[in-house]
């Protein structure tokens, strides 16, 4: 691996895909353009996500770094704590309808079908050998606006996307980001056995 170059997969308790185990939320990113057939696979990945009803509410608003001019504008809704994310060649700007197109209804579900699209773009982002980061700060407002974001619609996230750079190119606050050891409640407190107050582990318990 190229020096500088980091890799921070999960230590995990049991046994997970390696895609899953791989995937992070990597900082440094590199300038390098990544390959249109790439971008299509990880949109492609997105597509094929499930969702209530199959209403797929889900709308990637994509900018690359083909038109500078244009990602520039992209990444003025970036607030300085995300500013790692101007070196990246992809910026998308996920947004998701509220309501089902059928009936006019409200989707409950709108941001989980959202959430769950996004996640299929991680893994599958990982899989081609880039990376990618979520950010929720972000100038939700000027979003709106530099995105012409319709009243129908709840913006999201950004999204980064790219191949990774070299640790050494970050600020140094995000270099200590980049480097901070993963970490994960354990399941006993995010999964219960019948009740909340069971921890699913006890299961190894009964066996």
């Amino acid at each position: 691996m190229e020096k500088g170059i980091i890799d921070n997969h999960a230590l995990t308790d049991y046994p997970i895909h390696d895609l899953l185990r791989k995937r992070w939320s990597a900082r440094a990113f590199s300038t390098r353009k990544v390959e249109k057939i790439k971008l299509f696979s990880i949109l492609e990945a997105a597509r094929w996500t499930p969702s209530s009803r199959n209403e797929q509410p889900w709308r990637y608003i994509v900018f690359t770094s083909d038109n500078p001019s244009r990602l520039f504008e992209a990444q003025s809704v970036l607030l300085e704590s995300n500013s790692f994310a101007k070196q990246a060649p992809i910026l998308i700007c996920a947004i998701t309808r509220k309501m089902y197109t059928d009936s006019q209804e409200s989707n409950r579900l709108y941001f989980h079908d959202l959430g769950a699209a996004n996640e299929n773009m991680f893994l599958e982002s990982f899989n081609q050998g880039l990376i990618m980061h979520e950010m929720g700060g972000f100038n939700i407002k000027l979003a709106k606006e530099v995105f012409k974001i319709p009243d129908d619609y709840e913006v999201g996230i950004m999204i980064a996307i790219g191949y990774q750079g070299t640790n050494e190119t970050l600020p140094e606050k995000f270099k200590v980001k980049n480097t901070k050891p993963r970490e994960r409640k354990p399941l006993s407190q995010i999964a219960f056995l019948e009740d909340l107050g069971r921890g699913i582990q006890e299961m190894i318990k009964e066996e």
